[in-house]
């Protein structure tokens, strides 16, 4: 019996990720000593029901939750991130994963998911609540790298209220399932089929979200005549949406973008801080750019004026090191 097993690159969470192979045939065990169970069984058991709406997503082998443990099936190492980084004409891709985007949202979403032994798991609402819990990471974690902790607090408590308006002007009703990840790098190509790794913080959520976190991916930099062209593919490929609708879902969009380029400016900025990883410090000049480039509306005037008179230029370009 030839065997082996190998370290591979792991993601921003807690878990540690090794291929094991056995005569060819591989697997892979996942390693999770904290957030066992947004890593481990929270996640399980969302793969467990996209495989059940035909959804390629992992399947589980083995488990032992307690002990930190699961042994899921390998998707191999291509990613979509992988075939589209050095590829000119990208939006042929794009549109395959639009496509993949668009059979996802079809899904009813259930409340309560089916579990993995007596482990069952809740898909929450994507609320204003959620919202400004994951806005407020970077008042928490970024602006205290560069603003003193009184006026951080005070800038926050300014714009809180700004945020507040902004959410609550979202148009579209929380009815649809989402990843909350779904970008090219959690993507896998497999064989002619793909597949999704990344799902244990789906929640039921606005459809705008996750096409939010395809175009305005801050791991891959891409035109604004790309961003437009894979927009346009899904809203021509929605094709039941109204005039009015259609500015619903753009405004939706925009305010999706606002917040999770905050959101992640933040986690970037936490990752360094509380777990002394650096390596996603040199993301974060883009991530801004793609928050203001989303802020060109009269809508973000506010928000907008608040950042530009208390971040310059030269802090938000700036790579921590």
């Amino acid at each position: 019996m030839n065997s082996e097993i190998e370290q591979i690159t792991g993601d921003a969470s807690f878990r540690e990720f090794y291929r094991f192979t056995v005569n060819k045939n591989s697997k892979i065990v996942v390693l999770a000593k904290k957030e066992k169970y947004k890593n481990l069984i929270a996640y399980t058991i969302i793969n467990k029901f996209l495989r059940s709406q035909k959804i390629l997503a992992p399947k589980l082998y083995d488990y032992n939750f307690k002990k930190g443990i699961i042994i899921i099936e390998d998707f191999g190492s291509c990613s979509y991130y992988n075939l589209i980084i050095n590829k000119k004409n990208k939006i042929k891709i794009y549109k395959k994963l639009i496509d993949l985007l668009l059979k996802i949202q079809k899904i009813k979403p259930k409340k309560k998911l089916e579990g993995i032994g007596t482990k069952s798991h809740v898909l929450s609402k994507y609320s204003h609540k959620y919202l400004h819990k994951e806005s407020d990471l970077f008042f928490d974690w970024y602006l205290p790298l560069f603003i003193s902790k009184k006026k951080t607090n005070k800038l926050k408590k300014k714009t809180k209220k700004i945020l507040s308006k902004l959410y609550r002007k979202l148009n579209l009703t929380n009815f649809c399932f989402l990843n909350r990840d779904y970008n090219v790098q959690n993507i896998m190509k497999i064989g002619n089929k793909s597949g999704l790794i990344d799902s244990q913080d789906a929640l039921i959520g606005s459809p705008a979200y996750d096409l939010v976190s395809l175009i305005d991916d801050v791991r891959i930099k891409t035109s604004n005549k790309l961003k437009n062209k894979i927009y346009n593919y899904y809203i021509k490929k929605k094709s039941i949406m109204k005039k009015n609708e259609l500015e619903f879902f753009l405004e939706d969009f925009n305010i999706l973008s606002v917040q999770r380029s905050l959101k992640i400016i933040g986690i970037f900025s936490r990752i360094f801080k509380r777990d002394k990883k650096k390596q996603y410090l040199k993301l974060i000049p883009y991530a801004w750019k793609l928050l203001e480039s989303r802020m060109s509306s009269e809508i973000f005037l506010d928000l907008k004026k608040i950042l530009d008179k208390n971040i310059p230029k030269k802090i938000r370009n700036k790579i921590i090191t």
